[in-house]
């Protein structure tokens, strides 16, 4: 028995629509194609068969929810039509006309819609797992939510489209266009991801593999303001690192003040857990984005375990910051093995009070700082 796929609700117009109506989507589905679709797959497959000059025009039909698995719809003009929730699993719909289709929340899974026209379409919500996809045109399409897990889109044209927490997993993204993409959340372990072309049409070719990092490429390339920030990071930013209690903090406060009347950017760092982050993970990103690093060893309750991660896995000068007290004559034990161990972690230095520090900081503090930082710049 034929599975019923017309929903003979009115699929009223919208400015989606109006959009892909004026770039040449078809008004209407050719009606008595309709009536033959809604006979059921088999049935239309057969009529397929039959009549293979025939492209098939469906255009604004409203298949939601149809059942059109394994259906025939190769080279089909199928231009702003619903088929929401739709079962197009093995579908073959290579070279078909989705124009601005409604395909939320569809069954595409291993559907074969290489060559396909999916400019425009909506595909929040969609699987299509495994699916054909290469060369597919995916320019100004929404994919968010979408599951494209196995999927490969080699070649396909994703210019514009939308990938909010987008399932990549292993999909294979080799000489994608992804010129103006927005890209959130997306998973992408296991995917392949070679040669994605990060220019316009018009513009000669660049191509990085990393999807991820492709928006920030291309706006590092075009937006001279981001590059001054990026500019600023690599060569201004000084991490502050230490066990800030009221007295101690009271002392790096006014050598962060001192860094930023020296054009520093200071970050001052006192080992309150975030929330997000694994507090190792959080202080190496901030090493990381760091000129040089001051560490104050005076209250070292926390800093021995922090100084020993960063000097092992960045290659940062560390400039180690020590007042002598009746309660601490000198740094922690495993200090001194850090500068025999690693260049970069410069001696530390002892200084007598905060008037002391801040009147030797240029000499003591970032001179040698800067020193191995340029060092470091040529290796």
């Amino acid at each position: 028995m034929g599975y019923n796929v017309f929903n003979t609700r009115t699929y009223r117009a919208n400015d989606r629509e109006e959009k892909w109506f004026l770039q040449g989507a078809h008004t209407m589905a050719n009606q008595e194609q309709l009536t033959i679709l809604t006979q059921g797959v088999e049935t239309w497959n057969q009529w397929r068969k039959e009549h293979a000059d025939i492209h098939p025009d469906l255009s604004k039909a409203h298949l939601s929810n149809a059942n059109l698995s394994r259906a025939d719809l190769r080279g089909a003009h199928l231009g702003l039509a619903n088929l929401s929730s739709a079962n197009l699993s093995g579908a073959h719909l290579s070279s078909a006309d989705l124009r601005g289709a409604d395909l939320t929340n569809a069954d595409l899974r291993h559907a074969n819609l290489s060559l396909a026209n999916l400019s425009g379409a909506d595909l929040r919500g969609a699987i299509l797992s495994g699916a054909h996809l290469s060369y597919a045109d995916f320019r100004g399409a929404i994919l968010s939510d979408a599951d494209l897990s196995h999927a490969n889109l080699s070649g396909a044209h994703l210019n514009e489209a939308t990938l909010i927490r987008t399932n990549l997993t292993r999909a294979t993204l080799t000489q994608c266009s992804i010129y103006g993409i927005s890209a959130w959340s997306v998973e992408l372990e296991g995917a392949t991801q070679n040669s994605l072309v990060i220019t316009p049409d018009d513009e000669p070719t660049i191509t990085v593999d990393n999807l991820k990092i492709a928006q920030f490429i291309y706006l590092l390339l075009n937006n001279k303001e981001i590059r001054d920030v990026i500019n600023t990071i690599t060569t201004k930013v000084v991490l502050i690192l230490g066990r800030f209690t009221p007295k101690r903090k009271a002392v790096l406060d006014a050598l962060r003040e001192a860094l930023r009347k020296q054009d520093y950017l200071p970050i001052l760092f006192d080992f309150e857990k975030p929330s997000s982050q694994d507090l190792t993970e959080t202080v190496s990103t901030l090493a990381h984005l760091s000129r040089f690093i001051i560490v104050d060893l005076t209250d070292p309750s926390s800093a021995p375990y922090e100084v020993g991660t960063i000097a092992s896995n960045h290659i940062r000068p560390i400039q180690a910051l020590f007042q002598p007290s009746d309660e601490a004559k000198r740094v922690f034990a495993m200090f001194p093995d850090l500068v025999r161990r690693y260049h970069w972690v410069l001696p530390p230095y002892e200084y007598q009070d905060q008037e002391h520090l801040l009147a030797s900081l240029q000499a003591k503090v970032i001179e040698p700082a800067e020193q191995k930082a340029r060092e470091l710049e040529k290796q």
